[in-house]
């Protein structure tokens, strides 16, 4: 299992409510690529969310998100961490 930090753009003005239906979305069907979507973040100003995850690749990440109706724009591979 890797650790992953994804980004997604254009949510400009998103709500902590909104932030929290997204999560929900992705955590809801997580299990059936093996990931597990461990915290969200947002700056509604820029309209850019994070979010952290355990995963076993890239694209599990990706194809859960695109089944949840927010694709990634990037996802990044967080092989280090203190």
């Amino acid at each position: 299992m890797g650790t992953y930090m994804d980004v997604h753009r254009g949510m400009k003005g998103i709500t902590s409510e909104q932030l929290k239906e997204a999560h929900a979305a992705d955590t809801a069907i997580e299990k059936e690529e093996g990931v597990h979507f461990e915290r969200a973040w947002a700056d509604p100003e820029s309209g850019t969310v994070y979010c952290l995850s355990t995963a076993p690749s890239a694209e599990a990440v990706q194809r859960i998100h695109e089944r949840a109706g927010h694709t990634a724009d990037e996802i990044h591979a967080v092989p280090l961490a203190v």
